[in-house]
């Protein structure tokens, strides 16, 4: 969930990073849409998994050709909920997924304000679900040993699994996530995005409000983010409940409180100079979690803003997709690799 301090675009620049979008054929039966080279040591297979309001809903399945079942990882991307596709897996966390063995599952949501949170939440349920169901035989996916994965507001859809999903699911990892939706710091103006352009009703609800999308093109919704925050409105867009006039509303969507003595073991990574998603919103998150006595993991990095994992010497334009080159960011991902084979296994 970012918006860069002189371009609204930074999300153009992490899929540039991370991925190449390609056309996809129609699907089969199975909601199979493409496969990769059967010659290759690692297979990726989009599906549909859902089909809901005239919408597609993909997912990406990469995986080791081994037989056998292998313990899965669900990653969520991110984009504050209104912008973005799994095509921003970052390929050099991809590759160390895979190198470990797990199957890895990057998943498409529709997107707000077109779609509000309820459904949204709803659409990460179902993938789960459709992992466990569906999954052992189409991809070999072991049900009992998931993990689910997410950068900032595919975070927050994490850690809401860690509350929603029965049975639990073995694991969380949140990169700069958050537990609360409500708070001042997303339904208040947030300073750092006063200080670029203004954005008018009119620009903002211009790239919004056509049909229903689980995915969208780099740069294609990035000014309605930026007035969302320039005005302080993401929570009443995302969920159509306001905030100031119905806080207590908001209770069945703030993980930081759902957490109980069962909530899944937690890794949460975030950095301290996160000028998008305070610090405290992990902060708060790892006190909920201690209350409660469930198994976490907070990893501070010192010094670092939101998208360290792939922007690690800052954000666009300065900086630059070095990812897990840096060292810093390499030993954080080293110890989640750690914490996930404890979890899930390999």
């Amino acid at each position: 969930m970012i918006a860069s301090r002189k371009t609204s675009g930074l999300w153009f620049f992490l899929v540039l990073a991370v991925s190449c979008v390609t056309a996809s054929p129609e699907p089969n039966a199975k909601g199979l849409l493409s496969r990769q080279d059967e010659a290759s040591p690692v297979s990726k297979t989009t599906f549909i998994y859902k089909r809901i309001a005239n919408a597609d809903i993909k997912a990406d399945v990469y995986r080791p050709r081994e037989a056998g079942l292998r313990p899965v990882i669900i990653w969520i991307h991110g984009g504050a909920l209104i912008f973005g596709s799994r095509s921003m897996l970052p390929a050099d966390e991809l590759g160390l997924f895979l190198e470990a063995g797990f199957v890895v599952v990057a998943i498409d949501y529709r997107l707000a304000p077109e779609t509000k949170l309820p459904e949204i939440l709803n659409d990460v349920d179902d993938a789960l679900h459709w992992v466990r169901t569906e999954g052992p035989l189409l991809f070999n996916a072991d049900p009992a040993r998931i993990a689910v994965v997410g950068q900032s507001a595919g975070a927050y859809l994490a850690l809401m699994e860690g509350a929603r999903a029965l049975p639990r699911i073995r694991a969380i990892v949140s990169f700069y996530g958050y537990g609360n939706i409500s708070g001042d710091w997303y339904s208040r103006p947030n300073t750092v995005f006063l200080k670029q352009r203004p954005v008018t009703k009119e620009e903002a609800y211009l790239v919004v409000g056509g049909p229903v999308l689980s995915e969208s093109t780099p740069g294609q919704r990035d000014t309605f983010y930026v007035y969302c925050r320039q005005t302080g409105l993401w929570p009443l867009e995302v969920t159509s409940i306001d905030p100031h006039l119905r806080p207590h509303d908001f209770a069945p969507y703030n993980p930081e409180g759902l957490v109980t003595a069962s909530y899944p073991p937690t890794f949460l990574l975030h950095g301290d100079r996160d000028t998008e998603v305070p610090f405290l919103m992990s902060q708060r998150m790892a006190d909920s979690l201690k209350r409660h006595r469930v198994e976490y993991h907070f990893y501070r990095m010192k010094g670092f803003n939101h998208l360290f994992d792939v922007y690690p010497d800052g954000l666009p334009p300065e900086g630059h997709a070095i990812g897990l080159r840096n060292p810093q960011v390499r030993l954080a991902f080293d110890e989640v690799m750690i914490f996930l084979k404890s979890r899930i296994g390999s």
